[in-house]
């Protein structure tokens, strides 16, 4: 339970001030009966001083017994207390509560011990029963007179009064330490609250402050040390606040780098969990789910990241790389670098940079595969030539059938280098970007139709089918590289397709664009050859495609003059049943 500090020193004002009434009424009230039995005595000494005083005055007189009682009475009316007139031999010659034969019944008070003090000093004192009117009395005498007309005048007080008359003093104590206390309870409570309404004041601004308010300032009237924490407080503020500006700043400034790094980067805490992962690695790693808090291998499951963060955490290496493959299901390799984050080889956590070196690794695998291709594609042609004019310098010249048939097939390896040698260099072109596309509005109908003249489709009995609308919209392309597209695809659907098979071209109208579609009911291509169909070199069927005199890189070409002409090209297949490449060009 929450105590505030406006109560707690309130409460300690009470109770400093419960100890000290307290130890007053107990110091009091030990001393009160003996302060009251002594005022009462004080008194009655006084009193007991007129009363002989009186008595001296009336002995000068030739006074009679009966006087004395008399004179008793008298006293002990006027002073409200019982008085009593005692010879020195001990009789009681008037006693202010006896009368008549009571008075002359009372036994002789000569050993009473207040008497016998009297006589021997002058005054005496005693408490004591009283027999006679059967009650406890507090008695003082003295003697009074000369010669023979002295006498003793005794007072007393039922001891029953002093206590009565202690209690009404003990009331009126209690009551008052009573309105004391309430008195100091309330005066406590101002005080209290006067002490804790700047600290609750600080208190508030401190919380506000402590939110972000940092506008709010702390006012304190007081000159004293609550004004100087208020200072202090107000300055901390403006510290704070300043030294948060800058960490803000810097802070955008590091997450405007981070988010806009095209590498992935992840940092891991010192137990190896996620701490900040930025959106390129999400992307790369096909991550939707918020991956902080969990460990790499919840997040992206590949053993071998998760790898790499246990050695840079647990190791004192202080920078790993390392190349890894993912699976997003594509394949992707990633060159990533490792550094512990900390001070003094003592890590406290990992920062992790992944750099994709998809496309670099396929460049050197097309590279290579390239190298190899054109070596290939040239050797055999280069070879066949070479073979073929080796014999005719060795005499095969002078056979003329021979040699003629060997000259032949010297010129058609020629034309097959030429062929790939054109083929190369369209390529390189086109990737280079030094393409330059000479567009005009045209029919795709008429294209078809010139591109149909050059083909030998009547030789392999073939039979052709064109579905292109009359009004198809016009098409802006470069008539050329069109030609030479529809060339490619056209040529590929009569060398793959089987005698009396069929070739299909038709073209739709699909929005903004037109789409085009060739065909055929040929051998197909099995799925798994689909994805790499475009790649140069690639061929389905290699001895097939060697025999068609196919270079390999005519669908690589269709490919990239489709895409300059910002267009799509796609392909369906079914093995055994035929193939249908299709293609978008943008309309006029």
């Amino acid at each position: 339970m929450r105590i505030s500090i406006h109560y707690k020193i309130t409460f300690i004002f009470v109770i400093i001030t419960a100890v000290i009434l307290s130890g007053v009424y107990f110091y009091l009230n030990s001393n009160l009966k003996k302060f009251t039995y002594q005022r009462i005595k004080t008194n009655l000494a006084k009193q007991i001083a007129l009363s002989r005083t009186y008595l001296e005055l009336e002995s000068s007189k030739n006074i009679t017994t009966y006087d004395l009682d008399v004179a008793a009475d008298d006293i002990g009316k006027d002073l409200g207390l019982r008085a009593t007139i005692i010879g020195f031999d001990g009789v009681v010659y008037g006693d202010s509560e006896l009368e008549g034969d009571s008075l002359l019944k009372v036994e002789n008070h000569l050993y009473r011990p207040e008497v016998q003090q009297a006589i021997k000093s002058g005054s005496g004192e005693s408490r004591r029963f009283s027999n006679t009117v059967k009650k406890d009395l507090l008695y003082i005498t003295s003697v009074y007179g000369q010669g023979s007309k002295q006498g003793i005048i005794r007072l007393s007080i039922p001891l029953s009064e002093i206590g009565q008359i202690s209690d009404r003093l003990r009331q009126t104590l209690i009551l008052s330490l009573l309105l004391a206390f309430i008195l100091a309870v309330l005066v406590s409570f101002l005080a209290s609250n006067f002490i804790s309404n700047p600290i609750r004041e600080i208190s508030l601004k401190a919380k506000d402050i402590s939110r972000g308010h940092f506008s709010q300032k702390i006012i304190c009237r007081l000159n004293d040390e609550i004004s100087d924490l208020a200072e202090a407080i107000n300055n901390m503020s403006e510290k704070v606040k300043a030294r948060i500006e800058e960490v803000n700043y810097s802070k955008s400034r590091l997450e405007a780098v981070f988010l806009s790094m095209l590498e992935g980067v992840m940092v891991v805490d010192i137990k190896g969990k996620i701490l900040l992962m930025n959106q390129a690695l999400k992307d790369y790693l096909k991550i939707d789910e918020d991956p902080l808090g969990k460990k790499p291998l919840e997040a992206i499951r590949n053993i071998e990241i998760q790898g790499i963060v246990d050695i840079v955490l647990n190791s004192n290496q202080e920078l790993i790389s390392r190349e890894i493959s993912v699976l997003l299901p594509e394949e992707r390799v990633f060159l990533v670098h490792a550094a512990a984050i900390g001070k003094d080889k003592n890590s406290e956590g990992a920062v992790l940079v992944f750099h994709d070196v998809s496309n670099l690794r396929k460049l050197e695998r097309l590279r290579q595969d390239f190298v190899a291709n054109v070596s290939h594609e040239l050797r055999t042609p280069v070879s066949t030539l070479k073979g073929y004019a080796e014999t005719l310098l060795q005499g095969a010249l002078e056979d003329k059938k021979n040699a003629r048939d060997f000259l032949e097939i010297i010129l058609s390896d020629s034309n097959r280098l030429a062929s790939l040698i054109d083929d190369l260099l369209d390529l390189s072109k086109i990737e280079s970007g030094k393409l330059i596309l000479d567009k005009n509005s045209y029919k795709l109908s008429e294209i078809v139709k010139k591109v149909l003249v050059n083909l030998k489709i009547k030789d392999r009995s073939l039979k052709v089918s064109i579905d292109i609308p009359d009004d198809l919209p016009k098409v802006a392309v470069d008539e050329a590289r069109i030609k030479q597209v529809l060339f490619n695809l056209i040529d590929n659907a009569v060398k793959y397709n089987r005698p009396q098979g069929q070739i299909t071209i038709s073209a739709e109208d699909a929005g903004e664009a037109v789409r085009v579609n060739i065909s055929d009911t040929g051998i197909g291509i099995p799925q798994k050859d689909l994805p790499r169909i475009f790649e140069r070199f690639y061929r389905v069927d290699k001895a097939r495609s060697r025999e068609l005199g196919g270079t390999g890189l005519g669908l690589s070409i269709v490919k990239h003059i489709i895409q300059a002409h910002n267009g799509e090209v796609f392909v369906q297949s079914i093995e055994g049943q035929g193939s249908t490449f299709s293609f978008i060009l943008p309309k006029a």
